[in-house]
């Protein structure tokens, strides 16, 4: 399907490129959100008179997002979820927990806006980037771990998953070499083997 773009899409063009899309492309996304008209005479027509007021409407949304954008960009947030020792998460962190949690911290964000491709599903501090607008994409970090505690450690850089890994295996050297010494001294109390008493 041909249509006329009404803003810059991605990877697809800019405002008023005609260009040709896959069918579900426009009906599922481009036409219900008003990012394009199809590509007919009429709208052509349409779009000449619009285009004013379409650009005008684009720097607007544009001076938004980059006030919003100022204020956020490299900022870290903490999300506290419950997880394995592995580091897995039971459960995950998706595009709209990121946005609430944006929400909750005072700025305008959609759901939308979140460019991660797969929700995050491990312990550990994670890049997300926000298109914000068409224009502008900026990155905040996601610092997702167990408990206050942890977040603290990974902001630190520390693996978390790693570091409980090795204190497990120094958990089991301690038990091993405690067990070794204990039958050490077993061995040590052990009474020695009576001689066989001499003739006389």
């Amino acid at each position: 399907m041909q249509v006329i773009l009404l803003e810059r899409v991605g990877k697809h063009g800019q405002m008023g490129d005609v260009i040709r899309v896959r069918d579900g492309f426009a009906r599922n996304f481009l036409l219900p959100q008003g990012k394009a008209l199809r590509a007919t005479k009429e709208n052509l027509e349409k779009f000449e008179g619009m285009k004013v007021q379409l650009e005008a409407r684009n720097l607007e949304r544009k001076a938004e997002a980059e006030k919003v954008g100022t204020r956020l960009d490299g900022q870290t947030f903490t999300v506290l979820r419950q997880a394995a020792d592995s580091g897995q998460l039971y459960g995950s962190v998706t595009t709209r927990d990121i946005a609430h949690m944006l929400v909750d911290a005072g700025f305008t964000v959609d759901r939308s806006q979140v460019a991660i491709n797969a929700p995050i599903k491990v312990v550990g501090a994670h890049k997300v980037p926000l298109a914000l607008h068409p224009d502008l994409e900026i990155v905040i970090t996601l610092n997702v771990a167990r408990n206050a505690d942890e977040a603290e450690r990974i902001a630190r850089g520390e693996d978390v998953t790693a570091r409980r890994d090795f204190d497990e295996e120094e958990a089991e050297a301690e038990v091993e070499a405690m067990f070794a010494t204990s039958e050490e001294d077993v061995e040590d109390e052990a009474p020695a083997a009576e001689e066989p008493a001499e003739e006389a």
